[in-house]
């Protein structure tokens, strides 16, 4: 079967962006830790995040605005102007952490680039992820690149319709089980599942998946072996 479109994730496939929110995760809750044990305030974090989701999408600012939240929730009047600047100053370094690529993206997208049309499909603020896509230097290896507010079946059929490509031959590359592999088989396509370090507690998928047309990978590069088995 031919090959009409490759499509990759961004955050935790072509580089570090979990890793960042959970050393600021922790950061948050030493900042409440007489309030409450580590893995409680987490608890009430998600929680929060969960409820804010309809309201800010994903992304930084969204989970700036809910530590902001929590910890009004869990300090309530003693809540400090001085410790409010503090989350803030969490917020902003998450949207300016540093982009570090993974191991093998761009000697993998640089094999790839001009034999398959290459895409990326993120989902996030719009600005936030303008900047990382721009930050990585990798922009230059696709010829679509969009940010969207969620990734379900429906927006991979949107997607695919406005390239003109069929799902029986679009291959979806991502480390999120919910939101790039499952939904991409669900409408007929093929996904390399490159799982990262660490998943938001959101992104976790607890049953085991097989299915023929998902393509199991310890790294990125691994995906040039499946095309060259399967395509």
């Amino acid at each position: 079967m031919k090959i009409s479109a490759i499509a990759f994730d961004a955050d935790d496939t072509l580089w570090e962006n979990e890793s960042h929110f959970q050393e600021i995760e922790g950061d948050f809750c030493s900042l409440l830790s007489s309030f409450g044990s580590k893995e409680d305030i987490s608890a009430k974090l998600l929680e929060v995040e969960m409820k804010n989701l309809p309201y800010y999408g994903f992304g930084a600012k969204g989970f700036t605005l809910s530590m902001l939240e929590t910890a009004e929730r869990i300090m309530g009047h003693q809540l400090e102007v001085s410790l409010v600047q503090k989350i803030l100053g969490f917020g902003k370094y998450l949207l300016d952490m540093p982009i570090n690529l993974l191991p093998g993206v761009e000697e993998t997208l640089d094999h790839l680039h001009g034999k398959f049309p290459l895409c990326l499909i993120t989902k996030g603020d719009l600005l936030d992820q303008e900047r990382k896509v721009k930050k990585s230097g990798l922009g230059r290896y696709f010829s679509e690149v969009r940010i969207l507010s969620d990734k379900r079946e429906m927006d991979y059929e949107v997607f695919l319709r406005q390239i003109s490509c069929r799902p029986e031959g679009f291959l979806m590359v991502g480390n999120s089980m919910k939101s790039d592999i499952l939904p991409v088989i669900r409408i007929g396509g093929h996904a390399a599942y490159v799982p990262f370090t660490y998943t938001w507690a959101h992104e976790v998928h607890q049953e085991k998946v097989e299915h023929e047309r998902i393509y199991a990978c310890k790294e990125i590069s691994e995906i040039l072996l499946v095309i060259r088995e399967v395509y």
